[in-house]
């Protein structure tokens, strides 16, 4: 085991999924007919969001409440309100994606809000909408496998009405699986690799770094997309080196999420680099990088959600606000957090 290794505590988030896929059911006409009266339908509107009931109600907007303060209360106790596939429509809409099946229950999702929906009053009577960034974190694992699955695909949709080879338009195929053009190439969704690295020194500190349009105070690790040609390990390296100017080593996979904004895939890594070598943040990139010791991002963590549990004391230290439970590098700060002694 090299230095400061480390695994993840827990899943990330948006990688939780009770759904089953099977390809069969998509491409079986029979399944997607005979079935849909049993459906149960993610309703999406054009901001990504969904209808959502909460075991507890928050005291506040249960957007301002941080991942820590509804652990405390009440757990995950978000679930996501689905919709009998008849009140929907009476057979499949083409647009729809049939996203998978529960204990016989067959998953699908739409798009509302615009003119592909046919039943204006969907948007009624659903309680409080909530996106992925906002609600992920507190969902039940189906009702997080339910609205990534959702925004993924659906986004793809959104992005891929026109041939990428002869321009023509594309119609949905294989329950929400493909898109066809009128010449019949075939195109399927798209999923664009991020890698995600927490750079560590192998012992007791870790590089965090702020975007210029972030505020003050707001730190995260680096990460940056996949470039063609590229192996996951080499974009670690390359990253790193633009985004802050130190090489690392030993670089160690540790999870992936879906990030559907619009359709990435964050693959996690953790790697070693060298304290001591001056920070070059990349300019307009990296407004600041900056080093802290694990009982400095322990003292982070410990406030919540991008401060939300109040303003750190700037004479204690950095200040240092951090990514909610939504995010994997959350996920990853907590866990390097809790492998030191």
């Amino acid at each position: 085991m090299s230095p400061g290794d480390f695994s993840l505590t827990e899943e990330p988030v948006l990688s939780r999924n009770a759904l089953s896929r099977d390809e069969n059911r998509r491409l079986d006409p029979a399944y997607v007919r005979d079935t849909w009266a049993e459906a149960r339908v993610v309703v999406v509107d054009e901001s990504g969001r969904t209808p959502v009931d909460w075991e507890v109600e928050p005291g506040r907007e249960f957007r301002e409440v941080d991942a820590a303060a509804w652990d405390d209360a009440a757990g995950r106790g978000g679930h996501v309100r689905t919709r009998a596939g008849t009140d929907v429509a009476a057979e499949p809409p083409a647009e729809a994606v049939l996203l998978g099946e529960r204990e016989g229950v067959p998953y699908w999702a739409v798009r509302v809000g615009t003119e592909r929906t046919a039943d204006s009053d969907i948007f009624t009577g659903e309680g409080e909408w909530a996106d992925l960034r906002a609600a992920g974190a507190f969902l039940d694992p189906l009702g997080s496998g339910l609205l990534t699955g959702a925004v993924a695909t659906l986004n793809w949709h959104d992005r891929s009405r026109f041939c990428a080879i002869d321009g023509t338009r594309t119609r949905p195929h294989n329950a929400g699986w493909a898109r066809v053009c009128d010449n019949g190439h075939e195109e399927y969704p798209r999923t664009d690799p991020a890698i995600i690295c927490l750079v560590h020194d192998g012992a007791d500190r870790v590089l965090l770094a702020r975007q210029p349009v972030w505020p003050a105070g707001r730190y995260s690790v680096l990460a940056g997309f996949v470039e063609s040609g590229e192996s996951l390990e080499a974009c670690v390296h390359r990253e790193i080196s633009e985004e802050v100017g130190i090489a690392v080593s030993d670089v160690r996979y540790l999870g992936s999420q879906a990030w559907p904004f619009p359709r990435s895939l964050m693959v996690g890594f953790h790697a070693i680099g060298d304290p001591e070598v001056p920070l070059t943040p990349q300019d307009g990139e990296i407004a600041d990088a900056l080093w802290i010791t694990r009982d400095t991002l322990r003292a982070a963590l410990a406030r919540g959600d991008w401060g939300t549990r109040g303003e750190p004391d700037p004479t204690d230290g950095p200040v240092v606000m951090l990514p909610g439970k939504v995010s994997i590098a959350r996920t990853m700060l907590e866990s390097w957090a809790a492998a030191g002694g």
